[in-house]
């Protein structure tokens, strides 16, 4: 099968199952077998379901044309994080031993719109660091360079989409966990304002703090996702007001004129961006400018989020260790961090929850002078592949700063924010900028980041597998 075919992304590949080129079968196939050549370099899969995925493919072709759905006969990966029915979800570690009696409410409709899952990804465990170094499952490299890390903690998914093992791949953000892969292997990727997507089985993921969401090739690939899995539930604790229209369409549909500031200072106080980061801010506002928006440099007086962060942080993980079969398996990091947080209970979570709102109200003021806000995504390089593995929880958070330092205040703040693609650096891996939205305002970023996609396409270049 055409290596073209593997990097078309989720709409080329699901209008070849649609115009009859390719059968979903015949693709699922070629994707397992695309696997099992390449991802022994890259360790991005943790499962890979095989005949399972074949013959849910098999019934995808046997499915009548007007009853097909948006993703009909397409492959798709599932972090580990994610329920998927008779999968144990090891949440990156060894603890749980039972498979999952049902898929997760994303996973679902994910294949209600015809997708076809073929595996789980590899993280770290519970998502603690933005690397994707996992003790039970090794290191996840970057396809790029199988050197560097793919970042993390959603590197499993971003390293099996970079390197066209599958067309997308869903993935979780609690802290830049979307964003920081993305940017780390050239790939669009959207963290979705809170209560946007379910959290179901559970109410939230990480507090306030948790999202899901795609890792993709392209912004009309993460859009059309994005309106599969998108819609709160009942149970769900948070939940976005609904956009004026769909995803796909805001993809597909000019910005206009937008008011786009611009700041290359961190939010963390120490974090100094990476000089090429900071040129390539300044080469998108110079585009957008040229596009016809007004551009202009902002200081964004950014509040410090790290108390509200680290309580949710550390009441996420005290909460996920008290939840698994076996604790006494979990990796020393994690018992380690569980044990620094034993201290946040339920009303610590609720205070820093409230305390999260009062930096959300800070920080969103920026947005009374600008539509969108373009800073880095990271401050770093992506690093040497394994560079957190072994290390505590203190010195893990202090060495995975520089790689959070711009994503994670806007997990506090519930803000939608993405990583855009917008070249290579002198390295030869991907850089990429973040597009932050108002509140609730995923639409206009998707017609933002659109717009810079097609100015300046990115996705023509492949890494060398």
């Amino acid at each position: 099968m055409d290596d073209d075919l593997f990097f078309s992304g989720v709409t080329g590949q699901a209008a070849a199952v649609r115009d009859g080129s390719v059968t979903s079968r015949d693709l699922v196939a070629a994707t397992i077998e695309r696997i099992h050549r390449y991802d022994g370099a890259l360790n991005a899969f943790t499962v890979v379901l095989g005949e399972r995925a074949l013959d849910e493919a098999s019934a995808r072709d046997e499915t009548p044309a007007g009853e097909r759905g948006p993703l009909h006969g397409v492959p798709v990966a599932i972090k580990e994080e994610v329920d998927v029915a008779g999968c144990v979800t090891t949440f990156g570690g060894r603890a749980n031993r039972t498979p999952a009696a049902q898929d997760a409410e994303v996973v679902r409709r994910l294949r209600a719109a015809g997708a076809v899952v073929v595996g789980k990804t590899n993280m770290p465990e519970f998502g603690q660091v933005p690397y994707t170094d996992s003790g039970a499952h090794g290191i996840t490299r970057n396809p790029w360079d199988t050197v560097r890390s793919p970042g993390g903690s959603s590197g499993g998914s971003a390293a099996a989409v970079a390197a066209g093992l599958v067309p997308v791949a869903i993935g979780g953000d609690g802290g830049g966990s979307i964003r920081v892969p993305s940017a780390a292997c050239g790939l669009f990727g959207l963290k979705p304002a809170r209560g946007r997507v379910t959290d179901a089985p559970f109410q939230h993921p990480w507090w306030a703090l948790g999202t899901t969401g795609p890792l993709a090739r392209s912004v009309a690939d993460s859009a059309l996702v994005y309106d599969v899995i998108r819609g709160a539930l009942p149970t769900d604790r948070w939940h976005a007001a609904e956009p004026h229209t769909t995803f796909a369409e805001a993809a597909a549909t000019d910005p206009g004129r937008l008011r786009i500031g611009w700041a290359t200072r961190s939010p963390a106080p120490g974090v100094r961006p990476h000089p090429e980061h900071v040129r390539a801010v300044a080469a998108t506002a110079e585009l957008l400018a040229g596009l016809g928006h007004d551009v202009a440099e902002v200081d964004p007086h950014y509040p410090d989020a790290t108390a509200p962060f680290l309580v949710q942080y550390f009441g996420a993980i005290r909460r996920e260790c008290d939840m698994v079969e076996r604790r006494d398996l979990l990796e020393r990091r994690t018992r380690e961090t569980a044990r620094l947080g034993a201290w946040v209970r339920p009303g610590a979570v609720e205070w820093a929850i409230r305390q999260g709102e009062a930096v959300a109200r800070k920080v969103n003021q920026v947005f009374d002078d600008v539509d969108v806000l373009l800073t880095p995504t990271i401050a770093h390089r992506p690093p040497v592949a394994g560079s957190v593995q072994g290390l505590g929880t203190v010195r893990s958070l202090l060495k995975s700063l520089p790689a959070s330092a711009y994503a994670a205040l806007w997990n506090v703040t519930g803000n939608p924010a993405a990583n855009v693609p917008v070249g290579f650096g002198t390295d030869g891996l991907p850089l990429g900028v973040q597009l932050v939205g108002r509140r609730d305002d995923e639409t206009t970023l998707l017609s933002l980041a659109a717009q810079v996609e097609k100015a300046q396409p990115w996705a023509d270049r492949r890494p060398v597998l």
